[in-house]
């Protein structure tokens, strides 16, 4: 069963990925040629993927760089 939190990222992810296509599709930016529009794109498909998988790479990096994890269950590194 999926919990609110993952709702939420996943929810977040898709809403980034969706106005990203939106305004390729009316025209408004070319996300096929590069830009810094293509970070956004990996932040949304990054948080889309977390919600399902519960696998979030900046918390991993963090952890190895010697940050501690709260106490408290998070969906980005639980």
């Amino acid at each position: 069963p999926m919990i609110v939190n993952h709702a939420d990222i996943i929810f977040a992810g898709f809403m980034i990925m969706l106005s990203l296509a939106l305004a390729h599709i009316s025209g408004q930016v070319d996300v096929s040629r590069p830009s810094w529009l293509r970070f956004t794109a990996f932040v949304g498909a990054n948080l889309f993927q977390m919600g399902f998988k519960s696998f979030c790479a900046p918390a991993s990096t963090f952890k190895l760089l010697g940050l501690r994890q709260s106490t408290g269950a998070t969906a980005c590194g639980s």
